[in-house]
């Protein structure tokens, strides 16, 4: 299992430095920084002494070199306003908690629904709920958001339009948001794979030897059903993250998202530059751990095959 974990930290090291690279390039490729942090009005005098604070002056194999030295202490330089690596490091677990609350719901939401399908096929429930999934897995979340945005805030005035000054009312509108697309494309997932594994020979004598229908749902055939779900269930904790970009923006959540949109806005490339590192971080620290529990859940894929 180490072995298995190790591998797959090894190929997730060139994704990383090509990241780290092209955060870097982009970031230049915009053109020279003094003029994206100074106003027009600068002087000369000002411009050189800017640029020779912050190593824009020197080529651009030391300034790599140094900002790949930067990484390595998580230090991504000096914000406008303070260190850009606190900045990040304070919004990110705004962004956490709402995805793992988000992805958590979507699961036990889309356990339980396709469970109920499931069980008796090409019922009336089983009917609804896939129309219901296929069209949550269809809505856009912009779209979705500004729907809520304006009939549960504006027209009903029950939720907060933004912010997070309202307590637990303040996390509906963004968990919904993020939570109806992996709740229909989960349940879909679900909803198959339980059909195939109550249908199976095994679940066929599990009944058979008097096991009640509760247990061979969640013994059996779910634990079955396990392995394509934890697949899917990880691609969308992914999508999570890059979503919470354009939700954070909409309802105003404090999260890494946020803080990019804002990075973006007010030119602040050492900013964005640690948010777009922390997220890839995550990312791939996030693949390993969704490929160690596939591979805990199939033998298979932990040894590599032998010709």
């Amino acid at each position: 299992m180490f072995s298995f974990v190790r591998r797959r930290m090894y190929t997730s090291a060139l994704p990383l430095i090509i990241v780290l690279l092209g955060v870097f390039l982009l970031a230049r490729l915009t053109g020279d920084p003094t003029n994206l942090y100074l106003p027009e009005s600068a002087t000369p005098e000002q411009r050189a002494a800017f640029a020779q604070a912050n190593g824009f002056d020197q080529s651009v194999w030391t300034q790599l070199v140094d900002y790949f030295k930067g990484v390595v202490h998580l230090d991504f330089g000096t914000s406008l306003r303070e260190s850009a690596s606190e900045m990040a490091f304070r919004a990110f677990p705004a962004t956490l908690q709402l995805a793992f609350t988000t992805m958590l719901l979507a699961i036990v939401g889309a356990i339980v629904i396709s469970c109920w399908a499931a069980y008796r096929p090409n019922s009336l429930a089983d009917r609804f709920s896939s129309l219901l999934s296929m069209t949550a897995a269809s809505i856009p979340d912009f779209w979705f958001a500004i729907t809520g945005v304006w009939l549960f805030a504006v027209l009903l005035g029950v939720l907060p339009t933004s912010g997070v000054d309202s307590g637990i009312l303040s996390w509906i509108l963004p968990i919904a948001t993020l939570m109806i697309r992996p709740l229909g494309v989960l349940t879909q997932v679900v909803r198959g794979a339980m059909v195939s594994a109550l249908s199976a020979p095994y679940v066929r004598l599990a009944r058979s030897k008097g096991a009640s229908d509760f247990r061979v749902v969640t013994h059996h055939a779910l634990r079955n059903a396990a392995a394509p779900a934890l697949t899917v269930a990880g691609d969308l904790a992914v999508g999570l993250i890059n979503g919470a970009v354009v939700v954070e923006a909409i309802f105003g959540w404090p999260g890494i998202g946020k803080l990019m949109i804002d990075a973006i806005l007010q030119r602040d490339f050492a900013v964005l530059q640690a948010a777009v590192l922390l997220t890839a971080v995550s990312i791939f620290v996030l693949n390993i751990f969704i490929d160690a529990c596939y591979a805990l859940l199939d033998a298979r894929v932990r040894e590599p095959a032998r010709i």
